[in-house]
């Protein structure tokens, strides 16, 4: 067996760019799997981002999803229609301002979406099986701040026009 020199080994920047590899074959895999869990509901892939953006971080205002979304209200508004005649959302008055309206995700129908989305949750945690407490941490760190680093990346180029 031949030893592993420290030539053999990947520098920083090639691992740096590994990464970044990956994550983009992530984000086109991800897309895919997102394409065919649309096609099984009927989706479009704008609604099922909007769906899942209501199921995890609603109820929300229209304006608060268009945010969070990177959307034009008016775009938002046929999203809205659409998700609420297929019976995926309700539009609810507030309580507390009977103008405004709160957007709430059905369960009955996350049931659906859920279990198109099985496979992969069920790969993820096989995945995370394997590593430690402290890589997970790792891990959910990374990915975290991926996240923020990607919103920064979408607010500077949003502003440039």
């Amino acid at each position: 067996m031949t030893p592993v020199t420290s030539r053999d080994r990947p520098t920083r920047r090639q691992l740096t760019n590994q990464i970044k590899d990956s994550l983009r074959d992530l984000r086109n895999q991800l897309s895919m799997l997102n394409r065919q869990v649309g096609a099984h509901l009927d989706l479009k892939e704008v609604d099922l981002d909007c769906l899942d953006l209501i199921s995890r971080h609603g109820p929300l205002s229209p304006t608060a999803l268009a945010r969070r979304a990177g959307l034009h209200p008016a775009t938002m508004t046929g999203i809205l229609d659409r998700l609420e005649r297929a019976g995926w959302i309700a539009r609810e008055r507030d309580p507390a301002d009977r103008r405004a309206v709160t957007l709430r995700a059905l369960p009955d129908r996350g049931r659906e979406v859920f279990g198109l989305y099985a496979g992969m949750n069920g790969a993820m945690d096989d995945l995370c099986a394997g590593y430690d407490e402290e890589q997970l941490k790792l891990l959910a760190d990374f990915l975290r701040r991926s996240t923020d680093a990607g919103a920064d990346a979408t607010d500077k180029l949003a502003a440039r026009g």
